[in-house]
C-alpha cells in the first residue's frame, strides 16, 4: 500500500507519496490541494492519504524550504524507484548529483553515463517521466545550447524557469535568428 500527503508551500500545494522503501512520487505545486491530489493520484494507483512518517516529514520540510528560496539538498532522501526502467534509474542517480544553482544538458548527462549524444533524447524521456520531480532535480537539466527545453510539470517551461531563477540560475533567451545589418 502506498500513502500520500498533500501540503502547502510558498508556491502552492504539493503532494508526496511513499512506500516502506522510500518516496515514490512527488507532485510540484498547483494552486489547490484538489488539483495536486488529482495529479498525484493519476500516477499513484491505490494511494491512501496518511500523515507522513518522520523520514517523509523531513522531505516535506525541505520542500517548503526550497519554495521559500532557501538552498536545499534532496540527495539524501530515500527513493523507491522500483518498476522504473534500469536506464532511467541510472539517469535519475546522475541527475540527483546536480547541485543547487547548477545545470547540465541532456547530452552532457548522457555522456556522464558513458553514452553518446544519440542517448540525449532518452535522457530527456527519463526526465519527462521523473516520478519525483524536484527531489530528482530534472528542472536542472537543459536542452542543447543551454536552452530551457520542456518540462512536464504544471506550468511547463515557465515553471522550470522560475525554479531555476529561484536557485540563481539565469537562462538567457535564445539569440535572435538574424542580426541587424550594419550599413
Amino acid at each position: 500500500m502506498h500513502h500520500y500527503h498533500i501540503f502547502e508551500t510558498a508556491s502552492g500545494c504539493c503532494g508526496i507519496a511513499w512506500s516502506d522503501a522510500g518516496i515514490i512520487r512527488f507532485q510540484l505545486p498547483t494552486r489547490s490541494a484538489e488539483s495536486t491530489e488529482r495529479l498525484l493520484l493519476r500516477r499513484l494507483q491505490g494511494g491512501v492519504p496518511h500523515e507522513p512518517p518522520p523520514r517523509v516529514a523531513e522531505a516535506i520540510v525541505a520542500v517548503k524550504a526550497y519554495f521559500e528560496g532557501r538552498k536545499t539538498d534532496f540527495s539524501g532522501f530515500e527513493l523507491d524507484l522500483e518498476g522504473q526502467d534500469a536506464f532511467f534509474r541510472r539517469v535519475y542517480r546522475a541527475a540527483r548529483k546536480i547541485p543547487w544553482g547548477s545545470t547540465t544538458t541532456y547530452g552532457a548527462l548522457a555522456k556522464e553515463l558513458g553514452a553518446g549524444p544519440e542517448v540525449a533524447r532518452d535522457v530527456g524521456q527519463a526526465m519527462a517521466k521523473n516520478p519525483v520531480a524536484l527531489i530528482i532535480p530534472c528542472h536542472r537539466v537543459l536542452a542543447a545550447g543551454g536552452k530551457i527545453g520542456g518540462f512536464s510539470a504544471p506550468g511547463g517551461s515557465s515553471t522550470k524557469l522560475r525554479m531555476l531563477e529561484m536557485e540563481g540560475v539565469a537562462v538567457a533567451p535564445p539569440e535572435p535568428a538574424q542580426q541587424s545589418l550594419g550599413f
